[in-house]
């Protein structure tokens, strides 16, 4: 049984993060889209690591923090196109 809960409020942090970045502005340090996978595999190895939260028994890893990280890079990805392309 999956908890929606963290899944949830997870994505919804992580997108309102992810519209946050901002990689329009001259001086903004740019990001290329490997260091984005790079990182994205940090965190699923930090949420494996993590494991559910407490009395939760649906998977053997952190679907919060996994849903937070996917709302971060849709959240990104969404206002910002020219993600990972240099000016």
């Amino acid at each position: 049984m999956l908890y929606l809960g963290p899944v949830i409020f997870g994505f919804i942090i992580g997108l309102i993060l992810g519209t946050r970045i901002n990689t329009t502005i001259k001086d903004a340090i740019k990001i290329p889209l490997s260091a984005f996978i790079v990182i994205f595999i940090a965190i699923l190895i930090f949420a494996w690591q993590l494991g559910p939260f407490p009395y939760y028994d649906d998977l053997s890893i952190s679907t919060g923090v996994v849903s937070a990280a996917i709302g971060l890079f849709i959240g990104s990805f969404l206002l910002n196109n020219k993600l990972g392309k240099n000016n």
